[in-house]
Order: C-alpha cells, then sequence, then structure tokens
C-alpha cells in the first residue's frame, strides 16, 4: 500500500477557546489529568471549546493502546477534538503497511505499544521461524479500528493566525508545498531557523524539560512519558495560558 497523503485541516479559531495538548506517548492517566484540568479552566469560558491534540500519542509509555481508545471516545461534553497525526502514528502504519522493519519499529519505543495490545515483543520472534510470519502475526493482531483511527488523522490545522502541527514546518516553503514527512519529523531545520515564520505554530516532537515559548513557535512537547509532565496550552483571543500535569 502506497503512502497516502494526509488530510490538512483549515478553520477559524479566533472565537473559539482552543486547548492543544503536547506529545503524550502512553500516558493515558497523564491525558486523563490534563482532560480534567482543561475543564476547570474552560468552565467560565462561552460557548464550544476545541481540543487539538499534536499527536505521538503511543509508543514508549505503557498505555499506548489505551490512550487511542479514549481518543476515539467522544471528547468531553461541550467540546470538539482534532487528533493530528505524529511521526510515531506514521511509523506504526509504515510497518503495518511494510514500509518500515520489525527492528527498526522497535528502536523508536514500539515495544511498549505492542504490550499494550497484550503482545509480547520480546517472545514473540523466538515463535515465528521468519520475519514474514512475525509481521503477519501483528498486522492481523492490533486492533483494526485503531489502524482505522490513525489513518484518518489529520496532519496539520491551519488557522488565520495559527498552525497547529506535530514537528513543525519547513521554513523557506510556503504551507500549501510542505511535505507529510517535514510537518511530523522536521526539528533543526526549523528550530534553528531565522527566516520569519508566518504564524504562530504550536507544535510538539522535540522534547524539552519545560515548554519552549518563542515569539512564533510553541513547543509543548514536555517528555509526558519520562517527566509526567503533559503540557497544555489554551489559546483564546490572543493570548497563550499554559498549564501542565
Amino acid at each position: 500500500m502506497a503512502r497516502q497523503p494526509r488530510p490538512r485541516l483549515t478553520m477559524d479559531i479566533a472565537d473559539i477557546p482552543t486547548y492543544a495538548i503536547g506529545d503524550i506517548h502512553g500516558r493515558c492517566d497523564l491525558l486523563v489529568q490534563a482532560e480534567q484540568a482543561i475543564l476547570r479552566d474552560a468552565a467560565r469560558l462561552p460557548g464550544r471549546k476545541l481540543i487539538v491534540m499534536l499527536g505521538d500519542y503511543i509508543d514508549r509509555g505503557p498505555e499506548s493502546a489505551q490512550v487511542i481508545n479514549h481518543l476515539m471516545e467522544p471528547p468531553p461534553e461541550g467540546f470538539d477534538r482534532i487528533c493530528l497525526t505524529g511521526n510515531h502514528e506514521m511509523a506504526m502504519l509504515d510497518y503495518i503497511d511494510g514500509w518500515l522493519s520489525f527492528d527498526d519499529w522497535m528502536r523508536i519505543g514500539a515495544a511498549q505499544s505492542l504490550k499494550s495490545y497484550g503482545l509480547d515483543p520480546e517472545h514473540l520472534p523466538l515463535v515465528f521461524p521468519s520475519g514474514a510470519q512475525l509481521d503477519a502475526f501483528l498486522r492481523h493482531s492490533l486492533p483494526h479500528t485503531h489502524i482505522d483511527f490513525m489513518r484518518a488523522m489529520p496532519i496539520m490545522l491551519d488557522t488565520p493566525n495559527v498552525l497547529f502541527v506535530h514537528a513543525g514546518i519547513d521554513p523557506v516553503r510556503p504551507l500549501a508545498a510542505q511535505t507529510d514527512e517535514d510537518l511530523v519529523l522536521i526539528r533543526h531545520r526549523f528550530l534553528d531557523s531565522r527566516v520569519p515564520l508566518p504564524k504562530l505554530i504550536v507544535h510538539g516532537h522535540t522534547p524539552n524539560d519545560e515548554p519552549d515559548i518563542r515569539p512564533r513557535r510553541l513547543n509543548l512537547d514536555t517528555r509526558a512519558f519520562r517527566s509526567g509532565k503533559l503540557t497544555v496550552a489554551r489559546l483564546w483571543r490572543g493570548q497563550v495560558h499554559l498549564f501542565s500535569t
């Protein structure tokens, strides 16, 4: 199966209190805590609200399957939710579709994902005499509903003043010319560039001890799977408010 271009969403959030949540990496406990904090914060705000998930829901932490189950459920009452794709969701699909080897997938923390689905990544290679048989077993065993959910994830949410994306953008390309690979994988060409960004970019992907706050860039990846700190940004009426679990 060839890689299919990811959907790219456009909407105006000027009058919508919007909450962005950084990389979760298998910490469903922190996701639930973050949603509870969002509900408390949003109680005094008018109208419907929006939650934007910035990708990397799986791998490294212990509850990848539970995170996907949670995100497949309806959002909290009064909220809409958009789940953007991250490079770890893309990697799982690349493995499912035969673009990525089992060993390469394991190197990015996928063993923890398999364990969350009740699969043993250390024992299974001993059971199946060939890599092809192991791959076939895993591709059959992973829930198709989860795979379909990941396939349908958009890769960016573009608004008049803010762009939400997993990793960032290539600063020398217009937004319409960004590749899916850059949007989920880019680092130094984005983080180190001195080219002015077209709008505020809210992203994750590059872990930091604290949120990385710049004039036109906001990185919310605070190593939740290890630190216990899942960071949320509320954007509304031109203001940004940050809080963490």
